[in-house]
C-alpha cells in the first residue's frame, strides 16, 4: 500500500453497544486503512452486523469513538449525514424500491443528497449498472429481475454516492447458490479497484482471495484479527479454530 493507503480511513476505539441490558459490542477496537479490504466473520449473533451498522450511525453506539475519514460519529446530524454521504452499505435484502425503475432506484439518492441533474445523475446510474454488469436491465422494475441482479443493482445503487467506503452486510445470504458467485465477482472487482471495504460474511473463499485481514468476533468481541493466510491456516485462538472447523467443513 502507499503511504496515503495506509492512512486509516475507519476508526473504533473500544466501542460498546447495548440493546437494553444486552451488550452487543464490547469494547471493540478497529482500525481499516484507506483502500484496505476487512471481511468480519464469526456465529450468528456475533455482533458482525451491529458493528457495521454503527459504522454507518444505523445504529448508536453507547460509549467509545468511532471516525470515519475524519469525522466524529457524535449526536451532530451534519457530522452524520457527512459520513452517510461517503459510506455506501449493501444489505442482506436488498431494499429497492419496488415501484420505481432500477434507473429510478439509481438516480434517487444523488438527487436528494447531492442535487445533482436529473442527466449527470442518469449517466451515473447507467456507468454503475455497466460496471455490475446489468445496464440492460435500466428500464425494468426489481421484481422482473433475479435475486442476484437486484443486488448487483443494490451494490451500483450505493456506488452511485461515489462513496469512500463500501459496508457489506451478508450480501449474499438471501441469494440462492447459484446466484451468490454473480455478486461476489462484482465485490471481487470493486476490491481490485482499491475500494475501501467491511464485509459481513460467511463466504470463506472471498475472504481468503479478497481480504487484507479477517476479523473473528464471538459475543460481541473481536478474538481475532489477522491476515488470510494466517487466519485460515494458523489461527491462535480456540475460538477461532472451533469456528473455522465448523464452516468449513460444511
Amino acid at each position: 500500500m502507499t503511504e496515503i493507503e495506509n492512512q486509516p480511513i475507519i476508526v473504533l476505539e473500544n466501542v460498546d453497544k447495548f440493546f437494553g441490558p444486552f451488550q452487543a459490542l464490547k469494547s471493540v477496537n478497529l482500525t481499516v486503512a484507506k483502500g484496505e479490504k476487512v471481511v468480519i466473520c464469526g456465529p450468528s449473533g456475533s455482533g458482525k452486523s451491529t458493528l457495521i451498522r454503527c459504522i454507518n450511525r444505523l445504529e448508536e453506539h453507547n460509549s467509545g469513538k468511532i471516525v470515519i475519514n475524519g469525522h466524529e460519529l457524535t449526536d451532530n446530524v451534519k457530522d452524520i449525514d457527512a459520513v452517510r454521504r461517503e459510506v455506501g452499505m449493501v444489505f442482506q435484502s436488498f431494499n429497492l424500491f419496488p415501484h420505481l425503475t432500477i434507473i429510478e432506484n439509481l438516480m434517487l439518492a444523488p438527487k436528494l443528497v447531492r442535487k445533482t441533474s436529473t442527466e449527470e445523475n442518469r449517466a451515473t446510474a447507467m456507468r454503475f449498472l455497466e460496471r455490475v454488469k446489468i445496464p440492460d436491465q435500466a428500464d425494468k422494475f426489481p421484481i422482473q429481475l433475479s435475486g442476484g441482479q437486484q443486488q448487483r443493482v443494490a451494490i451500483a445503487r450505493a456506488l452511485c454516492m461515489n462513496p469512500e467506503v463500501m459496508l457489506f452486510d451478508e450480501p449474499t445470504s438471501a441469494l440462492d447458490p447459484e446466484m451468490i458467485s454473480e455478486v461476489l465477482d462484482v465485490m471481487i472487482d470493486l476490491a481490485k479497484d482499491g475500494m475501501t471495504m467491511i464485509c459481513v460474511t460467511h463466504e470463506m473463499g472471498f475472504a481468503r482471495s479478497v481480504a487484507d485481514s479477517v476479523v473473528f468476533m464471538d459475543q460481541g468481541e473481536i478474538v481475532e484479527t489477522g491476515p488470510p493466510e494466517t487466519f485460515f491456516d494458523n489461527p491462535e485462538s480456540d475460538r477461532t479454530k472451533l469456528f473455522l472447523e465448523q464452516i468449513l467443513t460444511h
